[in-house]
């Protein structure tokens, strides 16, 4: 049976369009997750616990860093006093199989996309539907900077900050793997959405709920919401929060800048 046009279509059969999006989405994410099964071992062995090593790129990048600023060995890291244990008996086997499953989420992302782009390409105009492949293309590419950011430098100094914490000498770290895995979960994931922020403004400003004025003037909040998060997820030191501010700063202007663009062609078009 032909398509319905979206004019002829009605709300059930929106849902009904919905309900085939996820199950795409969700067998391509099956798909991949036992793809990733097969490399399990390296995926948790060099990537997931790579942080936990002290001769992680991250942490040899900020000793260079702080030798060539004058901080001496100040934000060097030469050990991690933590263990992860398993404290649960199922607890590994949830692991390996939830982290496939997320690592399948991030391989099938630009498909995902894909799938995203044909539910709301009958609501853009012909001119619009043209830039398909620019979408997923540039959506997959702040997505898949974003998981490396958080991977890279998120990730590395929350891993380097917690391992180091003691409210006393008397307790030592043992960290659960859940604990340890969702931290890395969440920090890639959430850094990959965050850098999604310039694709969710243009589509909210062609929806008029968001201006550049609007994003302008609450640009203040936004820095220093930037600013309490760079705390928060850094250790306490000036330069790994500048670096971790400086991005996320780039990425809200870089919003606000497409914003501007989406309400000048839209004066355009209707001028």
């Amino acid at each position: 049976m032909a398509k319905k046009n979206l004019n002829e279509m009605s709300f059930l059969d929106h849902l009904e369009e919905l309900r085939w999006l996820l199950v795409r989405s969700t067998i391509a994410i099956l798909i991949l997750a036992t793809f990733t099964f097969f490399v399990s071992d390296y995926i948790f062995d060099v990537v997931i616990f790579g942080p936990t090593n002290a001769n992680f790129i991250t942490y040899r990048f900020f000793c260079d860093l702080s030798n060539q600023l004058g901080f001496a060995e100040t934000i060097c890291v030469t050990e991690m006093p933590f263990i992860i244990q398993n404290t649960n008996m199922e607890g590994q086997i949830n692991v390996l199989i939830w982290t496939c499953i997320t690592a399948g989420f991030i391989l099938g992302f630009p498909f995902i996309l894909w799938e995203v782009w044909k539910f709301i390409s009958p609501a853009l105009y012909a001119s619009e539907k043209k830039h398909a492949k620019l979408f997923i293309f540039s959506s997959s590419l702040l997505f898949f900077l974003g998981v490396l950011f958080g991977y890279y430098v998120i990730v590395p100094m929350s891993v380097n900050f917690f391992a180091t914490f003691t409210i006393s000498d008397v307790v030592k770290n043992q960290f659960s793997i859940d604990s340890y895995i969702g931290l890395v979960k969440t920090s890639v994931i959430a850094c990959g959405l965050f850098f999604e922020l310039p694709i969710i403004i243009y589509f909210l400003t062609k929806l008029g709920l968001v201006t550049p004025v609007f994003l302008r003037k609450y640009w203040k909040y936004a820095v220093i919401i930037i600013l309490i998060v760079a705390a928060i997820v850094t250790p306490p030191d000036v330069v790994s929060q500048i670096i971790v501010t400086i991005p996320m700063l780039l990425i809200y202007e870089a919003s606000i800048l497409i914003s501007k663009i989406v309400v000048k062609n839209q004066k355009k078009i209707n001028g």
